[in-house]
Protein backbone atom coordinates (compact mmCIF):
# COMPACT_ATOMS: atom_id res chain seq x y z
CA UNK A 1 0.00 0.00 0.00
CA UNK A 2 1.51 3.22 -0.98
CA UNK A 3 1.81 6.17 1.55
CA UNK A 4 3.53 9.54 1.64
CA UNK A 5 7.05 9.72 2.42
CA UNK A 6 8.44 12.01 5.11
CA UNK A 7 8.98 15.05 2.69
CA UNK A 8 6.00 14.89 1.56
CA UNK A 9 3.98 14.56 4.84
CA UNK A 10 6.26 17.81 5.65
CA UNK A 11 4.76 19.75 2.90
CA UNK A 12 1.41 19.08 3.95
CA UNK A 13 1.87 20.18 7.47
CA UNK A 14 3.57 23.16 6.40
CA UNK A 15 0.26 24.02 4.32
CA UNK A 16 -1.54 24.81 8.09
CA UNK A 17 -4.18 27.37 6.55
CA UNK A 18 -6.91 27.63 3.68
CA UNK A 19 -5.42 30.35 2.29
CA UNK A 20 -1.47 28.09 1.84
CA UNK A 21 -3.56 25.21 0.28
CA UNK A 22 -5.12 27.00 -1.88
CA UNK A 23 -1.63 28.32 -3.40
CA UNK A 24 -0.10 25.01 -2.83
CA UNK A 25 -2.85 24.12 -5.67
CA UNK A 26 -2.53 27.33 -8.08
CA UNK A 27 0.98 25.68 -8.48
CA UNK A 28 0.20 22.35 -9.45
CA UNK A 29 0.15 22.10 -13.84
CA UNK A 30 -3.49 21.38 -15.01
CA UNK A 31 -4.76 18.19 -15.72
CA UNK A 32 -5.65 18.04 -19.05
CA UNK A 33 -5.97 14.35 -19.49
CA UNK A 34 -4.15 13.79 -22.52
CA UNK A 35 -4.69 10.99 -24.81
CA UNK A 36 -7.79 11.19 -23.45
CA UNK A 37 -7.86 9.19 -21.00
CA UNK A 38 -10.12 10.37 -17.97
CA UNK A 39 -8.59 10.31 -14.62
CA UNK A 40 -9.29 10.99 -10.42
CA UNK A 41 -6.38 10.85 -9.15
CA UNK A 42 -6.09 10.60 -5.00
CA UNK A 43 -4.04 13.45 -3.05
CA UNK A 44 -0.91 11.08 -2.96
CA UNK A 45 -0.88 10.92 -6.88
CA UNK A 46 -1.67 14.41 -7.52
CA UNK A 47 1.46 15.70 -5.34
CA UNK A 48 3.34 13.03 -7.23
CA UNK A 49 2.04 14.15 -11.25
CA UNK A 50 2.47 17.73 -9.68
CA UNK A 51 -1.29 18.47 -11.76
CA UNK A 52 -4.81 18.19 -11.33
CA UNK A 53 -8.07 18.84 -12.87
CA UNK A 54 -11.01 20.59 -10.88
CA UNK A 55 -11.96 17.33 -8.82
CA UNK A 56 -8.36 16.10 -8.02
CA UNK A 57 -8.10 19.16 -6.83
CA UNK A 58 -10.76 19.45 -4.84
CA UNK A 59 -10.11 15.90 -3.06
CA UNK A 60 -6.53 17.13 -2.30
CA UNK A 61 -7.78 20.40 -0.81
CA UNK A 62 -10.10 18.18 1.49
CA UNK A 63 -7.39 16.21 2.65
CA UNK A 64 -4.92 18.85 3.48
CA UNK A 65 -7.64 20.74 5.07
CA UNK A 66 -8.12 17.60 7.18
CA UNK A 67 -4.26 17.67 8.28
CA UNK A 68 -5.37 21.26 10.41
CA UNK A 69 -8.53 20.18 11.69
CA UNK A 70 -10.89 20.59 8.79
CA UNK A 71 -13.62 18.24 7.68
CA UNK A 72 -12.94 17.07 4.02
CA UNK A 73 -15.74 17.99 2.17
CA UNK A 74 -16.16 18.59 -1.51
CA UNK A 75 -19.25 20.39 -3.26
CA UNK A 76 -20.77 19.92 -6.62
CA UNK A 77 -21.86 22.64 -9.01
CA UNK A 78 -24.41 21.78 -11.57
CA UNK A 79 -24.69 23.38 -14.67
CA UNK A 80 -26.68 23.02 -18.31
CA UNK A 81 -25.77 20.77 -20.70
CA UNK A 82 -22.97 22.31 -23.13
CA UNK A 83 -21.07 23.32 -19.35
CA UNK A 84 -18.86 21.64 -17.65
CA UNK A 85 -19.65 21.28 -13.75
CA UNK A 86 -17.02 21.97 -11.16
CA UNK A 87 -15.87 20.98 -8.21
CA UNK A 88 -14.87 23.08 -5.30
CA UNK A 89 -13.64 21.95 -1.43
CA UNK A 90 -16.03 23.48 1.07
CA UNK A 91 -14.42 24.55 4.55
CA UNK A 92 -16.16 26.56 7.47
CA UNK A 93 -13.39 29.01 9.14
CA UNK A 94 -14.62 31.24 12.18
CA UNK A 95 -18.18 30.45 11.79
CA UNK A 96 -18.27 31.26 7.82
CA UNK A 97 -18.11 28.88 4.70
CA UNK A 98 -15.38 29.51 2.03
CA UNK A 99 -13.71 27.60 -0.83
CA UNK A 100 -10.81 26.00 -2.10
CA UNK A 101 -10.64 25.48 -6.18
CA UNK A 102 -8.30 24.04 -8.58
CA UNK A 103 -9.56 25.85 -11.91
CA UNK A 104 -7.17 26.59 -15.15
CA UNK A 105 -9.69 30.05 -15.88
CA UNK A 106 -9.20 33.35 -13.82
CA UNK A 107 -12.40 32.61 -13.09
CA UNK A 108 -14.59 30.52 -10.21
CA UNK A 109 -11.62 30.38 -7.94
CA UNK A 110 -10.92 30.69 -3.96
CA UNK A 111 -13.73 32.11 -1.89
CA UNK A 112 -12.73 33.40 1.45
CA UNK A 113 -14.79 32.16 4.61
CA UNK A 114 -17.07 35.05 4.54
CA UNK A 115 -20.06 33.60 3.59
CA UNK A 116 -23.13 32.40 6.42
CA UNK A 117 -24.11 29.25 4.49
CA UNK A 118 -23.72 26.51 1.51
CA UNK A 119 -26.09 28.67 -0.78
CA UNK A 120 -24.39 32.14 -0.05
CA UNK A 121 -21.17 30.53 -0.92
CA UNK A 122 -22.16 28.90 -4.04
CA UNK A 123 -24.04 31.82 -4.95
CA UNK A 124 -20.63 33.43 -5.48
CA UNK A 125 -19.98 31.81 -8.43
CA UNK A 126 -23.04 32.71 -10.34
CA UNK A 127 -22.45 36.02 -12.41
CA UNK A 128 -18.77 34.13 -13.11
CA UNK A 129 -20.38 31.01 -14.32
CA UNK A 130 -21.35 31.25 -18.27
CA UNK A 131 -20.81 29.94 -21.74
CA UNK A 132 -18.73 31.89 -24.59
CA UNK A 133 -22.22 33.22 -25.88
CA UNK A 134 -22.52 34.79 -21.95
CA UNK A 135 -25.57 32.38 -21.39
CA UNK A 136 -25.30 32.09 -17.71
CA UNK A 137 -25.01 28.21 -17.13
CA UNK A 138 -24.91 27.13 -13.09
CA UNK A 139 -28.29 25.94 -11.97
CA UNK A 140 -27.69 23.10 -8.57
CA UNK A 141 -25.34 22.77 -6.05
CA UNK A 142 -24.77 19.40 -3.85
CA UNK A 143 -24.48 19.31 -0.02
CA UNK A 144 -21.18 19.08 1.03
CA UNK A 145 -19.85 15.23 1.03
CA UNK A 146 -17.54 14.28 3.66
CA UNK A 147 -14.77 12.44 2.77
CA UNK A 148 -14.43 10.73 5.94
CA UNK A 149 -17.01 7.99 5.09
CA UNK A 150 -14.86 6.79 2.41
CA UNK A 151 -11.48 6.48 4.93
CA UNK A 152 -11.80 2.52 4.54
CA UNK A 153 -10.70 3.09 1.02
CA UNK A 154 -7.63 4.61 1.36
CA UNK A 155 -8.81 7.80 -0.70
CA UNK A 156 -6.38 9.51 0.65
CA UNK A 157 -3.39 7.47 -1.13
CA UNK A 158 -5.15 4.88 -3.31
CA UNK A 159 -2.85 3.83 -6.42
CA UNK A 160 -6.18 3.92 -8.43
CA UNK A 161 -8.73 6.09 -9.26
CA UNK A 162 -11.22 7.75 -7.29
CA UNK A 163 -14.65 7.22 -9.48
CA UNK A 164 -16.41 6.40 -6.32
CA UNK A 165 -16.30 9.77 -4.94
CA UNK A 166 -17.20 11.31 -8.44
CA UNK A 167 -20.50 8.62 -7.92
CA UNK A 168 -20.81 9.27 -4.78
CA UNK A 169 -21.04 13.14 -5.52
CA UNK A 170 -23.16 12.54 -8.10
CA UNK A 171 -26.10 10.90 -5.74
CA UNK A 172 -25.46 14.08 -2.84
CA UNK A 173 -28.84 15.54 -2.53
CA UNK A 174 -28.65 18.93 -5.45
CA UNK A 175 -30.56 21.95 -4.52
CA UNK A 176 -31.80 24.01 -7.48
CA UNK A 177 -30.58 27.85 -7.23
CA UNK A 178 -33.00 29.62 -9.65
CA UNK A 179 -36.83 29.12 -9.94
CA UNK A 180 -38.21 28.85 -14.33
CA UNK A 181 -39.02 32.46 -14.25
CA UNK A 182 -35.45 33.64 -13.01
CA UNK A 183 -33.83 31.33 -15.93
CA UNK A 184 -36.10 32.90 -18.35
CA UNK A 185 -35.44 36.69 -17.23
CA UNK A 186 -31.22 36.33 -16.79
CA UNK A 187 -29.21 38.44 -18.43
CA UNK A 188 -26.44 37.28 -21.04
CA UNK A 189 -22.75 38.13 -20.14
CA UNK A 190 -20.84 41.10 -21.04
CA UNK A 191 -18.43 41.33 -23.71
CA UNK A 192 -15.78 42.20 -21.53
CA UNK A 193 -17.13 39.57 -18.87
CA UNK A 194 -16.72 37.04 -21.91
CA UNK A 195 -13.15 37.98 -22.69
CA UNK A 196 -11.63 37.83 -18.91
CA UNK A 197 -13.29 34.27 -18.95
CA UNK A 198 -11.07 33.42 -21.56
CA UNK A 199 -8.30 34.04 -19.49
CA UNK A 200 -6.08 30.74 -18.62
CA UNK A 201 -3.50 29.64 -16.29
CA UNK A 202 -1.68 26.92 -18.19
CA UNK A 203 -1.77 26.53 -22.06
CA UNK A 204 -3.24 23.30 -23.31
Amino acid sequence: MLAFTKAEKALLHKLNTPAKVQSFLNELQFNFEKNGVDTLKSPLMVVRTHNAHCIEGAILGAYILSLHGFTPCVLHLQTTKGDFDHVITSFKQNGHWGALSKTNHAVLRYREPIYKNIRELVMSYFHEYFLDNGQKTLRKYSAPLNLNKFNSRNWATAEGDLWYIDKALDKQKHYDILSKSQIKNLRKADKVEILAGKVVEFKK
